[in-house]
C-alpha cells in the first residue's frame, strides 16, 4: 500500500501509524513510513503522517522518529482523537523542537481529527490552538462509539433516522473550521465496494461546503475527484460572474449588475471566486467566456 500510494490520483496521501496498525507493530511501522517517505515520488501531493493520539504512549515517539528522520518529506502531521487545545499545542511544541534540532528548513502543518464528544464540545478552542493547524477532519467511527450510536459500520446513513444523523456534527466542524480559516474534510465510508453509497455521502459533504472526503481504497478516489471538482459549466459560469462583476465595479462604477436573469453583487463574487479557485486547482480551463454568455442573452 505504501509503495502504490504515490501513483494514485489523490490530492493528499496520509500514512497511518494509528488505527490500521496493531499495537505490537506500531514501533516497527515507523521505520516503514520513513522508508516510504524517502523512497516514494510524492511530487504533486500533500504528504501527511497520522500519528497515534496524544493520550497514548506512542505519540511522541512517532513524531520524533518520523519527523526527525524524514521531516523534509512531510507536509503535515495528523493528530487523531483530539479532545483539548493542549493536545494540539503538545504536537506543535514537539514539532518546533524537532525542526530546530534537525535544522529543518520547512514548517510542518497539523491536521486535527474530531472524533469524540469531548473534541466536538471544545472544537473552537482546538481549532484556534495552533497556527500550524490546516484542517479539521471528521472521524465517524470513533464519534459513533463516543456518542453511543447503535451502529457497527461508520460513515453510512442511520436506518430509521429521519434525515442525516451526522448533519449537526458535520455542520459544527465546518463552522469551527471556517471561523478559524481551516479546511474541513469528511471522514471515511467503510463499505469500499459500495461506490453508489459512497458517492451519495460525498455529495452530502460537498453540498454542506466540505473541501473533501477520505478515500480508503483506490477505487474511491475517482468518485471523490468527480464530486469535489466543479463541472465545466459551473466553472465557466463562475469565471464569467467574476468578469462581469469586475466590469460592473471597475468600468460602470456600480456594485450590482444583472448576469442574465439574476442579479450579482459582492456576495456573488465571493461565491464565484471559491468555485473558480477549486476549478483551477483541478486543472479546468475556461471554455465559455463572459462575452459568449452575453451574446447568448442578446440573441434570446
Amino acid at each position: 500500500m505504501l509503495a502504490k500510494a504515490p501513483s494514485l490520483p489523490a490530492d493528499e496521501v496520509f500514512m497511518d501509524l494509528e488505527d490500521s496498525v496493531a499495537p505490537l507493530a506500531k514501533e516497527e511501522a515507523r521505520g516503514n513510513v520513513v522508508q516510504a517517505l524517502k523512497e516514494g515520488d510524492w511530487s504533486g501531493k500533500t504528504v501527511v503522517v497520522r500519528v497515534n493520539s496524544v493520550s497514548t504512549k506512542w505519540c511522541a515517539g512517532d513524531i520524533h522518529e518520523v519527523v526527525g528522520s524524514a521531516g523534509g518529506y512531510v507536509d503535515c502531521v495528523m493528530v487523531p482523537k483530539v479532545e483539548t487545545a493542549s493536545d494540539v499545542t503538545f504536537v506543535d511544541n514537539l514539532l518546533r523542537m524537532i525542526e530546530e534540532t534537525t535544522g529543518l528548513d520547512r514548517r510542518i502543518g497539523i491536521e486535527v481529527q474530531i472524533e469524540t464528544a469531548t473534541g466536538l464540545r471544545y472544537i473552537d478552542e482546538i481549532a484556534a490552538a495552533s497556527d500550524r493547524t490546516e484542517t479539521l477532519i471528521f472521524g465517524p467511527a470513533d464519534m459513533s462509539a463516543s456518542l453511543g450510536l447503535p451502529a457497527l459500520t461508520a460513515g453510512l446513513p442511520m436506518p430509521g433516522y429521519p434525515g442525516d444523523h451526522w448533519h449537526h456534527v458535520l455542520s459544527t466542524i465546518l463552522i469551527a473550521a471556517r471561523h478559524a480559516g481551516l479546511q474541513a474534510i469528511d471522514g471515511p465510508y467503510l463499505v469500499i465496494k459500495d461506490l453508489d453509497g459512497f458517492r451519495e455521502m460525498a455529495l452530502r459533504a460537498r453540498a454542506l461546503g466540505y473541501d473533501g472526503k477520505w478515500a480508503l481504497h483506490p477505487g474511491q478516489v475517482d468518485v471523490l475527484n468527480e464530486v469535489f471538482t466543479p463541472t465545466q459549466d459551473e466553472f465557466d459560469k463562475a469565471d464569467a460572474v467574476l468578469e462581469a462583476y469586475r466590469h460592473a465595479t471597475d468600468v460602470e462604477g456600480v456594485g450590482a449588475v444583472m448576469f442574465g436573469n439574476e442579479m450579482i453583487d459582492e456576495a456573488s463574487r465571493k461565491m464565484a471566486e471559491q468555485l473558480a479557485a477549486r476549478g483551477r486547482a483541478a486543472g479546468l480551463e475556461v471554455r465559455k467566456t463572459w462575452a459568449e454568455f452575453r451574446a447568448e442573452w442578446e440573441d434570446a
